[in-house]
């Protein structure tokens, strides 16, 4: 199962979350940032619009892509988090580590301004 990205600029990729980040396809995740990792890509937007489930897999996976880019001024937001992610990520305090934007758009302002 992949993973939809899309370069939103030269130095952000959108990646659409889908239904699920879990223990299913955390590994499919990781590959799919990484290719842009290695590309150059230090900026990602993830949304979790249509998301309905988010484990500690799926977060680990999240915090892994975090940890190597930030050494380089990466940035990881989230956006257009859906109430089963919002759940989640208030219950494991991930809010104070990635910023929460309502939409794609708006994370990718914040990122260019």
């Amino acid at each position: 199962m992949g993973f939809d990205a899309r370069r939103a600029s030269s130095e952000t990729v959108v990646i659409h979350v889908g239904e699920a980040l879990d223990f299913r396809n955390a590994d499919a995740f990781k590959s799919t940032f990484q290719e842009h990792v290695e590309n150059g890509i230090r900026q990602f937007v993830l949304d979790f619009s249509d998301t309905e489930v988010l484990d500690s897999t799926g977060l680990g996976a999240i915090f892994s892509l975090y940890r190597e880019i930030s050494s380089d001024d990466g940035k990881v937001a989230f956006a257009d988090v859906s109430e089963p992610v919002q759940v989640v990520v208030h219950l494991t305090r991930t809010y104070k580590v990635f910023r929460q934007f309502p939409s794609v758009e708006a994370a990718q302002e914040a990122f260019s301004g």
